[in-house]
């Protein structure tokens, strides 16, 4: 979603910059990865690394091998990275191994939790990056905070806005309601990646007790990774699960359905920082399920809060939205789909010294 925009810019370039791309094969299944190159038109990857799972060391050691061999072969004047996981982090590191430059998109973001992998991810990932494109206010602050060049740093507005607007009329095609058999704003949609919250059993049972509270009114639907079903299995919570009124299990799906139910949903529970952005834009309410965000600007003037795993608090807000007494936001600046351009325009500025 956040490379999509990109590669369009850069199209207006063509003449001049040759952009690849390269797709580590960290997110290996076809709902979280083919997919999406189809719904976001994106073209075949030049480059396949295949790391597949494993733990965080593994993960990020082979992608950091592979992606080595490409940058021998290639030479690149500029690599660019996007986001917090652990592609981002390996390949920014080979990078500066290398003396290649680095672009981070979505640079400065931070929730000051140091035993989230993704923050220790930013962190590396900044302290190397040659560019440093940041979404929101925060992350020049936090940036400047650590002692970056503020040379480097660029406010530019999310380009994870440039794909939900890009897609959003296409997305309205999705027969996804129809499929799940769902009411517009009649119904919460959820989504729980984070370890702390599928992964333990004390977690997954405070989540099942607020599905069984919001279902008496609102149907739930919840994407779940076949991870957090083995995670469920493993603890003895199937048959609870099975048992919620109201509550509607499916498998991952796509972009662009994604994209449509979180359009038309009541209310969103997540842990995803991206989900905390889009929702914010589409000014639907959300409760997001952590105690922190490296997304602050969502709770300050959008439509999200945050609320950890209170049962209570998060029955008690869910009620207030379906009361019609949810949060109202507004979009944050600069978040008006032309940030692809802006950072294309810079990088091209910076690389031929024009614009």
């Amino acid at each position: 979603m956040k490379m999509a925009p990109l590669q369009k810019a850069f199209r207006a370039h063509a003449d001049a910059i040759r952009h690849l791309i390269v797709h580590t094969g960290q997110h290996y299944d076809d709902a979280m990865s083919r997919v999406f190159f189809e719904d976001l038109e994106l073209p075949h990857p030049d480059f396949y690394l295949g790391v597949g799972s494993g733990t965080h060391a593994e993960q990020t050691a082979r992608i950091m091998v592979e992606f080595e061999k490409v940058l021998q072969q290639l030479r690149p004047d500029l690599v660019i990275v996007v986001g917090d996981v652990n592609s981002t982090v390996a390949c920014s590191l080979v990078c500066a191994k290398m003396r290649i430059p680095v672009a981070h998109v979505e640079a400065g973001l931070r929730s000051f939790d140091r035993t989230m992998p993704e923050e220790i991810n930013r962190l590396l990932t900044d302290a190397v990056a040659d560019y440093l494109f940041v979404s929101e206010p925060s992350g020049v602050v936090n940036l400047k905070r650590e002692g970056i060049d503020e040379r480097k740093i660029f406010h530019v507005g999310n380009v994870m806005i440039d794909s939900l607007m890009l897609y959003r009329e296409k997305a309205k095609k999705s027969e996804a309601l129809q499929r799940f058999r769902l009411r517009e704003r009649g119904y919460t949609l959820v989504t729980l990646h984070r370890p702390s919250n599928v992964d333990e059993k004390k977690s997954l049972e405070r989540i099942l007790t607020i599905f069984e509270r919001i279902g008496s009114v609102s149907t739930i639907l919840f994407p779940v990774h076949p991870r957090t079903k083995k995670r469920m299995d493993e603890h003895g919570l199937r048959e609870r699960v099975e048992e919620i009124h109201n509550l509607k299990i499916i498998d991952p799906i796509g972009y662009l359905d994604f994209l449509c139910l979180m359009d038309h949903a009541q209310l969103v529970l997540t842990d995803s920082g991206g989900i905390q952005e889009e929702t914010t834009f589409l000014r639907i309410p959300c409760l997001t399920l952590r105690e922190n965000t490296e997304r602050p600007i969502t709770v300050e003037v959008g439509t999200n809060q945050l609320c950890g795993l209170d049962v209570e608090l998060i029955v008690q807000r869910s009620f207030e939205v379906f009361e019609g007494k949810g949060k109202q936001g507004r979009v944050p600046e600069l978040w008006d789909g032309k940030t692809a351009e802006r950072i294309v325009s810079t990088l091209y500025e910076h690389l031929f010294g024009r614009s």
